[in-house]
């Protein structure tokens, strides 16, 4: 079983290092998955439990899930 988990391991370390055009293309994957996780925190995944104590951030969480929302509506 280890022998075949290290066949595999080198199998890619040795086919990443090989890489010539897919080096470039993985780092701008990188960079892309990167900037759109810091937009996505930046904008949509505010801390809104910041600054309250654990009873406040608590009774928050509890609020919003016991709440019903009003504007979804099923079909």
């Amino acid at each position: 079983m280890l022998a075949a988990v290290k066949k595999i391991a080198r199998f890619y370390i040795d086919g990443f290092r090989n890489m010539t055009v897919g080096r470039t293309l993985w780092i701008i994957i990188l960079i892309k998955l990167a900037v759109i996780f810091a937009v996505l925190r930046l904008f949509f995944f505010q801390p809104t439990l910041q600054g309250s104590n654990a009873e406040e951030r608590g009774d928050e969480v509890l609020q919003q899930l016991t709440t019903h929302n009003d504007t979804v509506t099923y079909e």
